[in-house]
């Protein structure tokens, strides 16, 4: 059997690679073993056991700063990757953890799996450090697994052979439909629902999180029959402001972070989403709630192209009107509501594992080093 170690450190990785190595599990020709980073503590925790995972192996993280994560995750990394031969590892996406799971690999001679490949803007600082990591995943890349045509285009031009890329669809529609399954997640309110809010990215920290609160508060008093709910991030820098400006707004209801089961059923319930997030951008079009887009740049424009989201920034006059037009044009919310999800059917995961079966069926295991 092929040994394959699955790299995750982040909430979105958990999420996006919980469906591989589900089906992963099931494979005859597999053996899987998932490391966790430590890159997130207790949000991964949480994450991972809405999936029903135990990590195999879990890292320990070394300091507080982003440098000393990472030396320590790319130390103990070569250390697991030298204990046994592995055919494979597999990261997700565009964090550090991937990175360096990537990394690690590389040097040690493994191929590397890139499940959502091909994601770009083209702007090394929006979003940052995630723009820079994930284009160097792509160099260190043997299976290139991109969710969307526009993504797999994107590694062609890069100069990437076709046969190392297989158009995949995204895995996180698949652990959507898994956790409806599995959690019992569907709309519970009847009615408009609630308007959706998060906030996280680096770029949008200072200024820009005012800007966003400021606005939210502006429409809060303009439709105070409006719901708000606005998990919010741990981070003081986010956390500071959000509070501080919505803190004492009666249709405002700021929460601690939802664990995964809990942030899908708050999307069903959502009439409208409000995000920075990447991962929102491809969830809440599953279940026909539009999403406007409160960053300059998005790696996920088939969102826009197909009509159920919209790039607006993060500056306050562009917030209230969108969400002020939408509440008042009931053919154009629907337009958006209606649009579908552009980012996958459920198999994505399946498709993964049938291209590395393909692959593995004519390369033998690696054998241990004779002592």
């Amino acid at each position: 059997m092929h040994p394959i170690l699955i790299v995750s450190g982040t909430r979105p990785e958990i999420i996006k690679l919980a469906p591989v190595y589900h089906a992963l599990c099931e494979a005859d020709w597999a053996r899987v073993r998932w490391l966790h980073t430590g890159q997130h503590d207790e949000m991964a925790q949480q994450i991972l056991a809405c999936f029903d995972i135990t990590p195999d192996i879990t890292l320990k993280r070394m300091g507080t700063s982003l440098i000393e994560f990472s030396t320590g995750c790319r130390q103990q990394l070569d250390a697991v990757l030298k204990q046994q031969p592995w055919s494979l590892v597999m990261v997700q996406g565009d964090t550090e953890s991937a990175f360096q799971g990537a990394l690690a690999a590389f040097y040690n001679g493994i191929p590397v799996a890139h499940v959502e490949a091909g994601l770009r803007t083209y702007n090394l600082n929006r979003p940052f450090p995630e723009e820079g990591l994930r284009q160097m995943i792509s160099r260190l890349t043997q299976f290139h697994f991109p969710p969307t045509v526009r993504s797999q285009v994107a590694l062609a031009d890069e100069g990437i052979a076709d046969e190392k890329v297989s158009l995949t669809g995204n895995t996180v529609i698949d652990a959507q439909q898994w956790t409806c399954k599995h959690r019992g997640v569907k709309r519970n309110v009847e009615g408009r629902g609630h308007l959706l809010v998060t906030v996280h990215r680096r770029e949008n920290w200072g200024h820009d999180v005012a800007e966003i609160c400021h606005a939210i508060a502006e429409i809060a008093a303009l439709q105070p029959d409006l719901q708000v709910l606005f998990p919010v991030h741990l981070n003081p820098v986010v956390r500071g402001p959000v509070n501080d400006i919505l803190g004492k707004i009666a249709n405002v209801r700021l929460t601690a972070p939802l664990d995964y089961t809990a942030m899908q059923q708050a999307l069903a319930d959502a009439w409208l989403v409000l995000t920075d997030s990447g991962g929102l951008q491809e969830e809440a079009p599953t279940f026909g709630v539009p999403v406007l887009v409160l960053r300059e740049e998005t790696e996920r424009p088939e969102a826009v192209d197909a009509g159920c989201a919209l790039l607006i920034g993060p500056t306050r006059a562009a917030i209230v009107r969108e969400v002020t037009r939408l509440s008042g044009d009931e053919a154009a919310y629907q337009r958006m509501a209606q649009a579908g999800n552009p980012f996958g059917d459920g198999t994505a995961a399946q498709r993964i594992v049938d291209v590395l079966a393909h692959h593995f069926a004519t390369e033998p295991a690696p054998m241990a080093a004779a002592a």
